[in-house]
Protein backbone atom coordinates (compact mmCIF):
# COMPACT_ATOMS: atom_id res chain seq x y z
CA UNK A 1 0.00 0.00 0.00
CA UNK A 2 1.70 3.26 -0.55
CA UNK A 3 2.06 6.07 1.39
CA UNK A 4 -1.81 7.23 1.79
CA UNK A 5 -1.07 9.06 5.17
CA UNK A 6 0.35 12.37 5.43
CA UNK A 7 1.20 13.54 9.03
CA UNK A 8 1.32 17.92 8.40
CA UNK A 9 3.83 19.57 11.37
CA UNK A 10 1.75 23.28 11.34
CA UNK A 11 3.58 26.06 13.95
CA UNK A 12 1.57 28.41 15.95
CA UNK A 13 2.07 30.89 12.58
CA UNK A 14 -0.44 28.65 11.28
CA UNK A 15 -1.21 27.69 7.46
CA UNK A 16 0.88 30.84 6.00
CA UNK A 17 4.20 29.43 7.97
CA UNK A 18 3.34 26.01 6.07
CA UNK A 19 5.79 24.88 2.85
CA UNK A 20 4.76 24.17 -0.91
CA UNK A 21 4.31 20.14 0.05
CA UNK A 22 2.46 20.56 3.20
CA UNK A 23 -0.13 23.01 1.63
CA UNK A 24 -0.09 20.86 -1.51
CA UNK A 25 -0.97 17.87 1.25
CA UNK A 26 -3.94 19.69 2.75
CA UNK A 27 -5.48 20.90 -0.52
CA UNK A 28 -5.36 17.08 -1.65
CA UNK A 29 -6.36 15.10 1.51
CA UNK A 30 -10.60 14.08 1.43
CA UNK A 31 -10.11 14.26 5.25
CA UNK A 32 -7.84 15.99 7.82
CA UNK A 33 -7.47 14.97 11.48
CA UNK A 34 -6.26 17.25 14.03
CA UNK A 35 -6.97 18.92 17.51
CA UNK A 36 -9.53 21.48 17.11
CA UNK A 37 -6.60 23.86 17.82
CA UNK A 38 -5.15 22.98 14.36
CA UNK A 39 -8.02 22.76 12.62
CA UNK A 40 -9.19 25.97 12.98
CA UNK A 41 -6.01 26.93 11.43
CA UNK A 42 -7.36 25.81 8.20
CA UNK A 43 -8.46 27.99 5.30
CA UNK A 44 -11.82 27.81 4.21
CA UNK A 45 -10.32 26.71 0.68
CA UNK A 46 -9.10 23.94 2.02
CA UNK A 47 -12.27 21.08 1.07
CA UNK A 48 -11.39 18.03 2.80
CA UNK A 49 -13.70 16.77 5.80
CA UNK A 50 -12.33 18.08 9.48
CA UNK A 51 -12.44 15.48 12.38
CA UNK A 52 -11.26 16.19 15.56
CA UNK A 53 -9.94 14.02 17.68
CA UNK A 54 -11.91 11.90 19.88
CA UNK A 55 -11.75 12.70 23.55
CA UNK A 56 -9.75 10.27 24.96
CA UNK A 57 -7.16 10.24 22.50
CA UNK A 58 -8.20 7.25 20.10
CA UNK A 59 -6.02 6.59 17.01
CA UNK A 60 -9.22 4.11 15.70
CA UNK A 61 -11.31 6.38 13.49
CA UNK A 62 -7.72 6.91 11.32
CA UNK A 63 -6.64 4.03 11.55
CA UNK A 64 -10.11 2.80 9.79
CA UNK A 65 -9.25 5.08 6.93
CA UNK A 66 -6.52 2.52 5.83
CA UNK A 67 -8.82 -0.72 6.76
CA UNK A 68 -11.52 0.52 4.98
CA UNK A 69 -9.31 0.33 1.15
CA UNK A 70 -9.54 3.93 0.98
CA UNK A 71 -7.47 5.45 -1.93
CA UNK A 72 -7.82 9.10 -1.50
CA UNK A 73 -5.14 10.72 0.65
CA UNK A 74 -5.63 11.40 4.21
CA UNK A 75 -3.87 14.06 6.35
CA UNK A 76 -2.91 14.73 10.08
CA UNK A 77 -1.81 17.70 11.76
CA UNK A 78 0.48 17.96 14.44
CA UNK A 79 2.25 20.59 16.39
CA UNK A 80 5.92 21.63 15.23
CA UNK A 81 7.98 18.10 14.75
CA UNK A 82 5.27 15.25 14.58
CA UNK A 83 8.19 13.02 15.19
CA UNK A 84 9.60 14.41 18.51
CA UNK A 85 6.56 13.39 21.37
CA UNK A 86 4.51 14.09 18.61
CA UNK A 87 1.27 11.98 16.82
CA UNK A 88 4.01 10.84 14.35
CA UNK A 89 6.14 9.14 16.69
CA UNK A 90 2.68 7.25 17.56
CA UNK A 91 1.31 6.46 14.32
CA UNK A 92 4.87 5.11 13.49
CA UNK A 93 4.47 2.14 15.67
CA UNK A 94 1.10 1.31 14.25
CA UNK A 95 1.83 2.00 10.64
CA UNK A 96 4.76 0.66 7.99
CA UNK A 97 7.09 3.51 7.70
CA UNK A 98 6.09 3.18 3.55
CA UNK A 99 2.48 3.99 4.04
CA UNK A 100 3.68 6.94 6.04
CA UNK A 101 5.05 10.88 5.29
CA UNK A 102 5.62 12.98 7.66
CA UNK A 103 6.64 16.89 7.12
CA UNK A 104 7.61 18.43 10.03
CA UNK A 105 7.66 22.13 10.78
CA UNK A 106 10.21 23.70 13.34
CA UNK A 107 9.60 21.89 16.84
CA UNK A 108 9.13 24.01 20.28
CA UNK A 109 12.53 23.07 20.92
CA UNK A 110 14.51 24.21 17.96
CA UNK A 111 12.30 27.78 18.26
CA UNK A 112 13.28 27.96 22.19
CA UNK A 113 16.95 27.08 21.52
CA UNK A 114 16.97 30.02 18.83
CA UNK A 115 15.44 32.37 21.05
CA UNK A 116 17.82 31.44 23.98
CA UNK A 117 20.75 31.02 22.18
CA UNK A 118 20.96 27.50 23.85
CA UNK A 119 23.21 24.76 21.75
CA UNK A 120 20.05 22.62 21.31
CA UNK A 121 22.16 19.03 21.64
CA UNK A 122 23.55 20.30 25.09
CA UNK A 123 19.50 20.62 26.80
CA UNK A 124 18.21 17.51 28.15
CA UNK A 125 14.28 17.09 27.34
CA UNK A 126 11.48 16.47 29.90
CA UNK A 127 7.76 16.01 28.78
CA UNK A 128 5.04 16.42 31.31
CA UNK A 129 2.31 15.88 28.80
CA UNK A 130 0.48 13.03 30.54
CA UNK A 131 3.57 12.30 32.88
CA UNK A 132 3.45 13.13 36.42
CA UNK A 133 5.74 15.84 37.63
CA UNK A 134 8.11 14.03 39.77
CA UNK A 135 9.49 13.00 36.02
CA UNK A 136 11.38 15.77 35.94
CA UNK A 137 13.55 14.97 39.26
CA UNK A 138 16.11 12.86 37.33
CA UNK A 139 17.03 15.87 35.42
CA UNK A 140 18.08 17.92 38.21
CA UNK A 141 21.71 18.83 38.48
CA UNK A 142 23.58 22.07 39.34
CA UNK A 143 24.25 23.97 36.59
CA UNK A 144 22.17 21.76 33.78
CA UNK A 145 20.10 23.26 31.07
CA UNK A 146 15.79 21.85 30.56
CA UNK A 147 13.38 22.05 28.21
CA UNK A 148 10.41 21.33 29.71
CA UNK A 149 7.17 20.15 27.87
CA UNK A 150 4.65 21.33 29.53
CA UNK A 151 0.98 20.04 30.03
CA UNK A 152 -0.63 23.07 30.17
CA UNK A 153 -1.10 26.25 31.65
CA UNK A 154 -0.31 25.80 35.06
CA UNK A 155 2.52 23.28 34.50
CA UNK A 156 5.12 26.47 35.05
CA UNK A 157 3.78 27.27 39.17
CA UNK A 158 3.55 23.84 39.84
CA UNK A 159 6.99 23.42 38.25
CA UNK A 160 8.40 26.32 40.81
CA UNK A 161 7.22 24.94 43.81
CA UNK A 162 8.42 21.51 42.90
CA UNK A 163 11.27 22.86 42.28
CA UNK A 164 11.37 25.14 45.26
CA UNK A 165 10.56 21.66 47.64
CA UNK A 166 13.45 20.04 45.66
CA UNK A 167 16.57 22.66 46.62
CA UNK A 168 16.60 23.94 43.88
CA UNK A 169 14.56 27.50 43.91
CA UNK A 170 16.98 29.60 42.86
CA UNK A 171 16.92 27.97 39.47
CA UNK A 172 16.09 30.43 36.13
CA UNK A 173 12.79 29.93 34.79
CA UNK A 174 11.70 31.17 31.53
CA UNK A 175 8.39 30.42 30.16
CA UNK A 176 7.72 30.64 26.22
CA UNK A 177 4.13 30.84 25.21
CA UNK A 178 3.34 30.53 21.43
CA UNK A 179 6.10 30.07 20.18
CA UNK A 180 6.71 30.64 16.46
CA UNK A 181 3.34 32.99 16.58
CA UNK A 182 1.52 36.39 16.79
CA UNK A 183 1.20 35.88 20.51
CA UNK A 184 4.37 34.86 21.20
CA UNK A 185 5.76 35.56 24.94
CA UNK A 186 8.57 35.40 27.24
CA UNK A 187 8.12 35.39 31.13
CA UNK A 188 11.59 35.09 33.39
CA UNK A 189 11.78 34.98 37.21
CA UNK A 190 13.75 32.28 39.48
CA UNK A 191 11.70 29.25 40.93
CA UNK A 192 10.85 30.48 44.54
CA UNK A 193 10.25 34.11 42.80
CA UNK A 194 7.36 32.79 40.61
CA UNK A 195 4.52 34.37 41.02
CA UNK A 196 2.03 33.94 37.47
CA UNK A 197 -0.50 31.31 38.65
CA UNK A 198 -1.44 30.66 34.92
CA UNK A 199 -0.08 31.20 31.82
CA UNK A 200 -1.15 30.62 28.30
CA UNK A 201 -1.95 26.95 27.49
CA UNK A 202 0.89 26.28 24.59
CA UNK A 203 3.48 26.83 26.70
CA UNK A 204 7.66 25.37 26.80
CA UNK A 205 9.51 26.27 29.96
CA UNK A 206 13.20 26.65 29.83
CA UNK A 207 15.20 25.90 33.13
CA UNK A 208 18.69 27.06 34.29
CA UNK A 209 19.29 24.31 37.23
CA UNK A 210 20.92 26.29 40.12
CA UNK A 211 20.89 23.74 43.77
CA UNK A 212 21.08 25.42 47.25
CA UNK A 213 24.44 24.37 49.19
CA UNK A 214 21.77 22.34 50.97
CA UNK A 215 20.27 20.23 47.82
CA UNK A 216 22.31 16.63 47.97
CA UNK A 217 24.10 16.04 44.70
CA UNK A 218 22.62 13.10 43.38
CA UNK A 219 25.41 11.43 40.55
CA UNK A 220 24.61 9.83 37.58
CA UNK A 221 26.73 6.81 38.06
CA UNK A 222 25.28 3.96 40.18
CA UNK A 223 25.66 4.16 44.10
CA UNK A 224 23.74 6.99 44.88
CA UNK A 225 23.92 7.88 48.59
CA UNK A 226 22.13 5.73 51.05
CA UNK A 227 20.32 8.47 52.75
CA UNK A 228 19.24 9.44 49.45
CA UNK A 229 16.34 7.07 49.93
CA UNK A 230 13.66 6.40 52.23
CA UNK A 231 13.79 2.65 54.22
CA UNK A 232 13.80 0.69 57.29
CA UNK A 233 17.37 -0.60 56.80
CA UNK A 234 15.89 -2.82 54.33
CA UNK A 235 18.25 -1.56 51.98
CA UNK A 236 20.97 -2.52 49.24
CA UNK A 237 23.77 -0.25 50.41
CA UNK A 238 25.87 1.85 48.31
CA UNK A 239 28.92 -0.04 47.40
CA UNK A 240 26.85 -3.53 47.39
CA UNK A 241 24.17 -1.35 44.95
CA UNK A 242 26.93 -0.30 42.30
CA UNK A 243 28.91 -3.53 42.01
CA UNK A 244 25.00 -5.20 41.59
CA UNK A 245 23.85 -2.47 38.90
CA UNK A 246 26.84 -3.00 37.10
CA UNK A 247 26.61 -7.06 36.89
CA UNK A 248 23.06 -6.16 36.26
CA UNK A 249 24.18 -4.09 33.06
CA UNK A 250 21.45 -1.90 32.20
CA UNK A 251 20.83 -1.10 28.43
CA UNK A 252 18.15 1.13 27.23
CA UNK A 253 14.76 -0.02 26.63
CA UNK A 254 15.56 -3.04 29.24
CA UNK A 255 13.42 -5.02 32.02
CA UNK A 256 14.29 -5.29 35.40
CA UNK A 257 12.49 -7.27 38.03
CA UNK A 258 13.69 -5.92 41.37
CA UNK A 259 12.27 -9.16 44.03
CA UNK A 260 11.82 -8.15 46.60
CA UNK A 261 12.69 -4.80 46.35
CA UNK A 262 12.84 -3.02 50.03
CA UNK A 263 13.39 0.59 49.67
CA UNK A 264 13.08 -0.06 45.30
CA UNK A 265 16.60 1.26 45.19
CA UNK A 266 17.84 -1.59 42.75
CA UNK A 267 15.20 -0.94 40.37
CA UNK A 268 15.23 2.57 40.70
CA UNK A 269 18.84 3.08 39.95
CA UNK A 270 18.25 1.00 37.01
CA UNK A 271 15.75 3.22 35.65
CA UNK A 272 18.08 5.77 36.25
CA UNK A 273 20.66 4.41 33.77
CA UNK A 274 18.65 5.81 30.68
CA UNK A 275 15.21 7.24 30.12
CA UNK A 276 14.27 4.02 28.36
CA UNK A 277 14.71 1.42 31.07
CA UNK A 278 11.85 0.02 33.31
CA UNK A 279 11.45 -1.73 36.20
CA UNK A 280 8.86 -3.67 37.88
CA UNK A 281 9.19 -3.73 41.68
CA UNK A 282 7.64 -6.78 43.57
CA UNK A 283 7.37 -5.90 47.58
CA UNK A 284 4.49 -7.46 50.10
CA UNK A 285 5.56 -5.27 53.36
CA UNK A 286 2.61 -2.28 53.33
CA UNK A 287 5.49 0.26 54.84
CA UNK A 288 8.13 -0.91 52.37
CA UNK A 289 5.82 -0.11 49.61
CA UNK A 290 5.35 3.49 50.80
CA UNK A 291 9.21 3.74 50.44
CA UNK A 292 8.97 2.58 47.09
CA UNK A 293 6.69 5.16 46.19
CA UNK A 294 8.33 8.06 47.73
CA UNK A 295 11.48 7.06 46.61
CA UNK A 296 10.50 6.56 42.54
CA UNK A 297 9.23 10.33 42.60
CA UNK A 298 11.88 11.96 44.32
CA UNK A 299 14.71 10.31 42.86
CA UNK A 300 12.85 10.68 39.34
CA UNK A 301 11.94 7.63 37.80
CA UNK A 302 8.10 7.57 38.59
CA UNK A 303 7.42 5.46 36.19
CA UNK A 304 8.44 2.40 38.19
CA UNK A 305 6.08 -0.49 39.03
CA UNK A 306 5.38 -1.56 41.68
CA UNK A 307 3.47 -4.71 42.45
CA UNK A 308 2.01 -5.48 45.73
CA UNK A 309 2.79 -9.49 46.77
CA UNK A 310 5.47 -12.20 47.69
CA UNK A 311 7.63 -13.87 45.17
CA UNK A 312 6.97 -16.23 43.46
CA UNK A 313 3.23 -15.97 43.19
CA UNK A 314 3.18 -11.80 42.38
CA UNK A 315 5.88 -13.42 39.28
CA UNK A 316 3.25 -14.82 38.11
CA UNK A 317 1.62 -12.97 34.42
CA UNK A 318 4.58 -9.98 34.43
CA UNK A 319 6.06 -9.52 31.17
CA UNK A 320 9.30 -11.30 30.33
CA UNK A 321 12.62 -9.34 31.95
CA UNK A 322 16.04 -8.73 30.62
CA UNK A 323 17.21 -8.86 34.05
CA UNK A 324 16.15 -10.55 37.68
CA UNK A 325 17.95 -9.13 40.98
CA UNK A 326 16.79 -10.81 44.10
CA UNK A 327 18.34 -9.40 47.52
CA UNK A 328 17.43 -11.47 50.44
CA UNK A 329 15.19 -13.96 48.89
CA UNK A 330 17.06 -16.92 48.00
CA UNK A 331 16.33 -18.79 50.71
CA UNK A 332 12.55 -18.58 49.76
CA UNK A 333 11.08 -21.58 48.22
CA UNK A 334 10.78 -21.63 44.79
CA UNK A 335 11.75 -17.51 43.94
CA UNK A 336 14.99 -18.89 41.88
CA UNK A 337 13.45 -20.88 39.85
CA UNK A 338 10.24 -18.56 39.23
CA UNK A 339 12.71 -15.69 37.90
CA UNK A 340 14.81 -18.55 36.01
CA UNK A 341 11.61 -19.67 34.17
CA UNK A 342 10.39 -15.69 33.78
CA UNK A 343 13.87 -14.67 33.01
CA UNK A 344 14.30 -14.43 28.92
CA UNK A 345 16.34 -16.43 27.09
CA UNK A 346 20.11 -14.44 27.27
CA UNK A 347 18.63 -12.55 30.44
CA UNK A 348 20.87 -12.12 33.80
CA UNK A 349 20.18 -13.11 36.90
CA UNK A 350 21.97 -11.41 39.90
CA UNK A 351 21.14 -12.25 43.27
CA UNK A 352 22.90 -11.26 47.24
CA UNK A 353 22.86 -13.22 49.72
CA UNK A 354 24.46 -12.50 53.82
CA UNK A 355 23.16 -15.70 55.20
CA UNK A 356 24.82 -18.56 55.11
CA UNK A 357 21.33 -20.38 54.10
CA UNK A 358 21.40 -17.63 51.20
CA UNK A 359 25.23 -18.37 50.22
CA UNK A 360 24.56 -22.19 50.44
CA UNK A 361 21.55 -21.70 47.98
CA UNK A 362 23.69 -19.83 45.64
CA UNK A 363 26.41 -22.02 45.52
CA UNK A 364 23.57 -24.88 45.19
CA UNK A 365 22.44 -22.84 42.55
CA UNK A 366 25.50 -22.41 40.75
CA UNK A 367 26.26 -26.40 40.57
CA UNK A 368 23.39 -26.60 38.52
CA UNK A 369 23.17 -23.85 36.21
CA UNK A 370 26.70 -21.98 36.38
CA UNK A 371 27.42 -18.26 36.27
CA UNK A 372 30.05 -16.84 38.82
CA UNK A 373 30.26 -16.36 42.80
CA UNK A 374 31.74 -12.96 43.89
CA UNK A 375 32.38 -12.58 47.62
CA UNK A 376 31.86 -8.41 48.58
CA UNK A 377 33.93 -7.69 51.99
CA UNK A 378 33.78 -3.84 53.07
CA UNK A 379 34.88 -2.27 55.81
CA UNK A 380 34.54 1.51 57.19
CA UNK A 381 37.42 3.37 59.11
CA UNK A 382 35.23 3.97 62.57
CA UNK A 383 36.60 5.68 66.27
CA UNK A 384 38.05 3.20 68.39
CA UNK A 385 38.90 5.16 71.75
CA UNK A 386 41.37 7.62 70.71
CA UNK A 387 42.13 5.82 66.98
CA UNK A 388 40.15 4.73 64.51
CA UNK A 389 39.76 1.37 63.05
CA UNK A 390 38.32 -1.16 60.12
CA UNK A 391 34.64 -2.24 61.24
CA UNK A 392 34.08 -5.21 58.48
CA UNK A 393 30.37 -4.98 57.37
CA UNK A 394 28.61 -8.34 56.74
CA UNK A 395 30.00 -9.97 53.44
CA UNK A 396 27.76 -10.47 50.60
CA UNK A 397 28.08 -13.25 47.91
CA UNK A 398 26.77 -12.41 44.80
CA UNK A 399 25.75 -14.65 42.50
CA UNK A 400 25.79 -13.69 38.85
CA UNK A 401 24.34 -16.04 35.77
CA UNK A 402 23.37 -15.13 32.08
CA UNK A 403 20.72 -18.01 30.79
CA UNK A 404 21.60 -19.53 27.93
CA UNK A 405 20.18 -17.93 24.27
CA UNK A 406 18.59 -20.18 22.15
CA UNK A 407 19.73 -20.28 18.20
CA UNK A 408 17.04 -20.33 16.13
CA UNK A 409 19.27 -22.10 13.95
CA UNK A 410 19.07 -25.21 16.44
CA UNK A 411 15.83 -25.18 17.33
CA UNK A 412 14.30 -28.21 14.78
CA UNK A 413 12.03 -27.65 11.92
Amino acid sequence: MPAWLTVVGIGDDGFAGLGRPARRALLQASVVYGGERHLAMLPARIGARRAAWPRPFDLAPLLAERTAGRTQPVCVLASGDPMLFGVGATLARHLPADELRVLPAPSSLSLAAARLGWPLQDVATVSLVGRPLPSISAYLHDGARVFVLSADGRTPAALAAWLAAQGFGASRMIVLEHLGGESERRIDALAHAWSTREVAALNLIALECRASGSTPRLPLTCGLPDDAFRHDGQLTKRDVRAVTLARLAPAPGELLWDVGAGSGSIGIEWMRAHPACRAIAIEANAERQAFIEHNRDALGVPGLQLVAGRAPEALAGLPKPDAVFVGGGATVPGVLHACWAGLRDGGRLVANAVTLQGEAALVAWRAQYGGTLTRIALADAQPLGAFDTWRQALPITLLEVTKPAVDPHDVPA
